[in-house]
């Protein structure tokens, strides 16, 4: 809840979901052989999405807001020394990675009084 009013409030102006194998779908761009497509970088490209459906809960009658986004990139995470940081998952290596989010105003909210 207390994030949700701050994206409301417009004070959070970032959302940010971490990459996983079980959700890269949803998130990376993938090939035509399943790998995450880079920029001239190196950085995996996200989906971009216009806008976001947030969600308080999961009760029927859950607060809910459509808010647009701004940009969309990548950050890998790295350790104290710079180096990034990998996980095994079913026998293949992994970069820690997030998706972040800018985003812009609010197109749509339902709010339940509480």
């Amino acid at each position: 809840q207390v994030y949700f009013d701050q994206i409301i409030a417009g004070t959070k102006t970032q959302e940010f979901r971490e990459v996983k194998p079980t959700t890269v779908k949803k998130y990376i761009e993938l090939d035509d052989e399943g790998y995450e497509k880079e920029d001239e970088d190196g950085n995996a490209i996200p989906i971009k999405y216009d806008a976001i459906q947030f969600y308080v809960g999961y009760n029927k009658d859950r607060d809910s807001a459509l808010v647009e986004v701004k940009d969309v990139y990548t950050e890998m995470f790295v350790d104290e020394d710079g180096n990034l940081i990998t996980y095994q998952f079913e026998g293949c290596d992994w970069i820690a990675e997030q998706v972040v989010y800018n985003l812009g105003k609010v197109l749509e909210k339902n709010i339940h009084s509480k």
